[in-house]
């Protein structure tokens, strides 16, 4: 099964049903630009099977990094910077695997010497002890509207370089999962509040992006299936989520949890107790965190 082709809802075939996860790389050049050891990197990547490749984090805002040493796209890039993306993805694909995009943006999970006050939807700070993050500042809405943009230009951006498919980041507590949490989105307007106006952004750019990008080009969503912290983004809020994002043309949803404050994922300690979403101990043990809501 997993040699097996897998067709896509847009039309597009990836060779077999092995997925090279995103992990954060750090080598792009201090300015963002995709260096030699990326093109390096993801030419191995290639050379070893996988169906898909889905990058690290690549920054709609260079004030807005995970880490540094992200590849950044948060403007029309120069030549030099557009043809050092392209060489990324030529290596990346070269052994007729597909590679997509992580578009993302750090929100309030950037560090501090990034940027010592961060924007996010509500200026709730990270609740970590001697924390390296900022104080963040609520965005106001026209610069939600920018950061929209944002998303949908990088991701054309990527297309042209090469990529073969986006993921947008909306998982582990950076922005777009910012959006979706209660605990994280405190805003009183049209971007906060309700379940669908939490989604509102992320709808917002899945939707514009499918109309720029066509309807042939492989769009995903990294989604968490519980962010595990009580009151916050649980299994049902990430069912409902899953439906609009089908409804508005995604073709593979990643699954995952947790965020700063409840790494889940790496099976770490956060800052309270985990919320836990009814998990049998078999799970559990198996490391299998989020099987139950693929099966969902």
């Amino acid at each position: 099964m997993l040699n097996q082709p897998l067709a896509l809802p847009c039309g597009a075939v990836v060779p077999n049903r092995m997925c090279k996860a995103a992990m954060t790389e750090g080598l792009a050049h201090p300015d963002g630009t995709a260096s030699a050891e990326l093109e390096r990197l993801y030419g191995i990547w290639s050379d070893g099977g996988s169906g898909i490749l889905l990058s690290g984090n690549i920054q709609v805002d260079g004030d807005h990094l995970e880490r540094p040493g992200n590849v950044i796209v948060d403007s029309a890039l120069s030549d030099d910077a557009f043809a050092a993306l392209q060489r990324m993805a030529v290596a990346g694909t070269r052994n007729g695997n597909h590679l997509w995009a992580q578009i993302s943006h750090a929100g309030r999970q950037t560090q501090k010497i990034v940027n010592p006050a961060p924007k996010a939807p509500s200026a709730v700070r990270l609740r970590l002890p001697q924390s390296q993050f900022g104080e963040p500042v609520a965005l106001t809405a026209e610069e939600i509207e920018s950061i929209v943009e944002r998303f949908v230009r990088c991701a054309v951006t990527c297309k042209e370089a090469g990529f073969t498919g986006v993921q947008f980041h909306s998982a582990h507590g950076y922005l777009l999962s910012q959006f979706l949490s209660p605990l994280t989105n405190q805003r009183e307007d049209e971007w906060g509040g309700t379940l669908e106006n939490r989604a509102r952004a992320l709808i917002a750019i899945v939707t514009q992006a499918r109309e720029a990008l066509g309807t042939d080009f492989p769009i995903s969503v990294k989604l968490n299936s519980a962010d595990f912290q009580k009151g916050g983004f649980d299994f049902d809020d990430s069912l409902m989520i899953a439906k609009w994002l089908a409804d508005a043309g995604v073709d593979l949803l990643e699954i995952s949890g947790g965020t700063y404050e409840q790494p889940r994922l790496l099976n770490l300690d956060g800052v309270e107790p985990i919320e836990e979403q009814s998990l049998a101990r078999s799970t559990l043990s198996r490391e299998a965190y989020f099987v139950d809501f693929a099966k969902a």
